[in-house]
């Protein structure tokens, strides 16, 4: 038999109790957290990452509700199924971005048709190698902006599924952006008035107008903003009109 190393009568043996150790864990735990909010203790580089695994859980954990609650994604999901393409969950990727603003698309337009304006960059299709939508953790105001911003990129998915766009082809990328932005709910009211673009008339049509000009004319095989906006008014009667699989504007 091995004699115990610990006295049952002794004060210190407690420190080394399974509660012990649990409440020890736990106390530095706490005193790590405290130092990540403070900055006192630790480097600029540990907060910041320590902030972008907040951000990503935090992102993953509406994606995943939302993928499973929301009417609106439900329903693009099962008619993504239908038209023979499956997106699974691990190909909706919550990840930091460099920047929450920025003027331009992400590093590769055909791995990202949708750039975005002057905007929080919320997130991108990825159409190579296998489809996948990037959600930039952080960069999201409420849950409804990562509903949103799920939507447009499924439409974007739905659009290379369905009728196989071609993303350096100015009129194939102007429609998708047109049916995205119309579509997805980017052009609500109310996420106007969040930009501080306040309009009475046909503020909807000028929303989803003004943002596909803008993605377009960030594609690299756009010339210039006026070729961008010669495609989107080459293909907008019909690509506005075209709210499949919607029966209407969501």
């Amino acid at each position: 038999m091995v004699p115990s190393s610990s006295n049952p009568g002794d004060p210190s043996s407690s420190s080394t109790s399974p509660s012990g150790s649990e409440n020890l864990s736990a106390f530095h735990r706490f005193l790590r957290k405290a130092q990540l909010v403070s900055g006192i203790g630790v480097t600029a580089e540990e907060r910041t990452k320590d902030l972008e695994e907040l951000n990503i859980r935090r992102c993953e954990k509406m994606k995943k509700e939302l993928i499973d609650t929301s009417p609106l994604l439900v329903f693009m999901l099962k008619h993504l199924r239908l038209s023979g393409c499956q997106v699974p969950e691990q190909n909706i990727v919550c990840v930091p971005c460099a920047s929450p603003f920025t003027s331009a698309a992400s590093t590769n337009s055909a791995s990202n048709p949708h750039p975005s304006e002057t905007q929080l960059h919320a997130g991108a299709y990825l159409p190579f190698p296998h489809g996948a939508i990037k959600l930039c953790a952080g960069h999201f105001f409420s849950k409804q902006h990562v509903e949103s911003t799920i939507a447009h990129e499924l439409v974007h998915m739905f659009d290379e599924c369905r009728f196989k766009v071609d993303w350096q082809n100015l009129r194939h990328h102007a429609c998708s952006e047109i049916r995205a932005n119309n579509l997805s709910g980017d052009c609500k009211y109310t996420r106007e008035m969040r930009r501080g673009i306040i309009s009475f008339t046909k503020q909807h049509q000028a929303c989803v107008r003004r943002r596909a000009i803008t993605s377009v004319a960030a594609n690299p095989a756009c010339p210039s903003p006026a070729h961008a906006e010669r495609a989107v008014n080459e293909v907008w009667d019909s690509c506005f009109a075209d709210t499949r699989p919607f029966d209407e504007i969501y």
